[in-house]
């Protein structure tokens, strides 16, 4: 099944106008204001016209349209577009009503400042992982992860945690859904052996990212799971391999799964209650 986020470039996740135009001049609108916030900064006009799947006519009238609703918001003097105020007050809406952040944080904040290491907290958003939160530790490692962004499911510590512990049939079509792109020369080829690997992690409880997904860096992660068995999301502790080992890492389990433990009791009774136990 294909992703519906498309390919990604650069970082930034591209979708072509076929895909979009099913979804009308909504799923138009949307692309655009995803290809804006992907940039992470004020972005002049041409600069999306690159990147863009639609031509320039379409591109300046949906501009138009969503820096009328504030959902964009455009500096003259600098002909930039940047995410508008309304935009920004759905997304914290969302964070505050949809996201595990804000029952999380503390616990994250703690866990972080124990074990000294950059702590990440992400949930499945479609056949990708998105990072809702990120405690930097206190020497700050360079990482393609941050809060906001996505990342890919078979290569990363939280990606592999939530997908082991996904239903069968939720996990096959997750599995369909992954690139295998080789971010490196560890990096898990093909289903097979993400199959391979996500028995292993149900097994042990806890998945590794062992340098695949950047070189030199690893982490420890562990699924964040409800009484009913339904996969919340995941926290990992990130480091480097100049300043700790996999078993360095495995030091942390107990305190990784105190917080894991915390945080699910906490979301599943508050915001993410399941229908049935």
């Amino acid at each position: 099944m294909e992703d519906v986020r498309g390919p990604e470039v650069g970082g930034k996740p591209v979708a072509s106008e076929a895909s979009d135009s099913s979804d009308g001049t909504v799923g138009k609108a949307l692309t655009v204001l995803d290809t804006v916030a992907s940039y992470g900064r004020p972005v002049r006009f041409g600069e999306l016209l690159a990147d863009s799947p639609f031509p320039k006519a379409t591109l300046y009238r949906l501009m138009q349209v969503l820096t009328k609703q504030s959902m964009l918001t455009y500096d003259p003097d600098r002909q930039t577009y940047a995410p508008g105020l309304r935009l920004v007050r759905l997304a914290h809406s969302a964070w505050q009503s949809a996201s595990l952040a804000p029952v999380a944080r503390p616990y994250l904040e703690a866990l972080s400042a124990e074990v000294g290491e950059t702590v990440h907290l992400a949930q499945l958003d479609g056949g990708q992982v998105l990072y809702v939160d990120k405690i930097n530790a206190r020497d700050p490692l360079q990482m393609y992860s941050q809060a906001g962004k996505v990342g890919p499911v078979y290569c990363t510590g939280v990606g592999k945690a939530m997908a082991a512990f996904l239903p069968a049939a939720d996990q096959e079509k997750l599995l369909l859904q992954q690139s295998y792109h080789p971010f490196t020369a560890h990096t898990l080829s093909t289903p097979d052996d993400l199959r391979a690997e996500l028995h292993a992690i149900v097994e042990r409880g806890h998945a590794y990212d062992r340098e695949e997904h950047e070189p030199g860096i690893i982490c420890v992660a562990v699924p964040i799971i409800t009484r009913a068995g339904r996969v919340l999301g995941a926290v990992s502790v990130t480091s480097s391999t100049e300043r700790t080992s996999l078993d360095g890492l495995d030091a942390h389990l107990p305190r990784i799964n105190d917080a894991v433990s915390s945080i699910a009791g906490e979301a599943q009774d508050w915001r993410f209650p399941d229908a049935a136990e």
